[in-house]
């Protein structure tokens, strides 16, 4: 549904899209994770036909994404930015009535669909409400509303969620998987990442404009765990309670972090049987235990070990 070949962005000698090389099948919703400046808004304006690329193709169910195709893209997508843009003296069904003009519903289709578009994103209720007198996340279920009025395939967000209160994001959250189970293609930018693991079935972490990875929460999950890491407090010699774990084979490091040490195994460790094995070491060589937790790896944490914190 959704194909980029060595679509690449330059600004002069900046390179904000670099050979990005990815593919999103029909009904996916796709996760784009990355820091300010990584790329993400670059690659949905590009598929939003409102950026060319410096070189590379982008496509959208089967069309080429460019001048050419522009009008024919845009009925196929719906695009939501990251923000809302001003309407004063504007009321909700005001507002919606002149997109749904822009795109040729008339009559009792266009009542309709509007009907249909309020119910679906739970502003009914706010009808007769001015635009601006909404909070932020009414204005962003009422951006979803707007690009639903065409019943597009592709749905392109960018960060949907910033800025919004934690019963905000939750119902945004709750409208893009109900959107989902419609069959809807979705790709979504965002920096809530545990969010994403709750949405997604797919995505990507792009930095400096290069895609580090693309693939499952499961195969992002597994290439993170490059080697268990261990938490273990001792009550008291901390450091020499760290010589001993390291000198148990199959350790890989162990490093005193304040109060703790950091226990990290090798990957090929057999961590059943050497966590056991590191307990019962320190208490046999006279140290006091107090913790011994496996660190679980999550989508943030996984993030931050395939990332460096690099922007543009």
């Amino acid at each position: 549904m959704i194909q980029t070949i060595n679509l690449t962005k330059k600004y002069g000698e900046l390179m904000a899209l670099a050979n990005l090389n990815l593919t999103i099948e029909p009904g996916q919703c796709f996760g784009f994770i990355g820091p300010n400046g990584a790329g993400k808004t670059t690659t949905i304006k590009i598929l939003a036909t409102l950026l060319r690329p410096t070189w590379g193709e982008a496509r959208i169910d089967g069309l080429s994404v460019g001048p050419v195709n522009a009008r024919q893209v845009r009925r196929v997508i719906g695009y939501v930015p990251d923000y809302f843009g001003s309407y004063d003296d504007m009321v909700v069904h005001e507002y919606l009535e002149f997109f749904a003009a822009c795109y040729g519903l008339e009559g009792d289709q266009r009542r309709q669909t509007i009907g249909d578009v309020l119910d679906l994103t739970d502003l009914s209720h706010k009808v007769d409400a001015e635009v601006n007198s909404l909070s932020r996340g009414m204005q962003q279920r009422l951006s979803v509303a707007r690009v639903l009025l065409h019943d597009p395939k592709v749905l392109l967000l960018d960060e949907p969620a910033s800025g919004l209160d934690p019963r905000a994001r939750i119902e945004m959250r709750e409208l893009l998987k109900e959107l989902h189970l419609m069959g809807k293609t979705i790709l979504i930018s965002s920096h809530i990442l545990l969010e994403l693991a709750d949405l997604c079935d797919v995505v990507g972490i792009i930095e400096q404009g290069d895609l580090k990875f693309t693939g499952t929460i499961d195969e992002l999950l597994a290439r993170a765990r490059t080697g268990t890491v261990v938490h273990v407090t001792v009550a008291t010699k901390q450091r020499e309670a760290a010589r001993t774990l390291q000198a148990i084979p199959g350790v890989a490091s162990a490093e005193v972090e304040g109060e703790e040490i950091k226990l990290t195994l090798e990957p090929t460790a057999d961590q059943g049987t050497l966590i056991p094995a590191a307990a019962s070491k320190l208490v046999s060589s006279g140290f006091a235990l107090q913790r011994l937790d496996e660190e679980r790896v999550n989508l943030e944490t996984a993030f931050m070990r395939l990332t460096k914190g690099l922007v543009q």
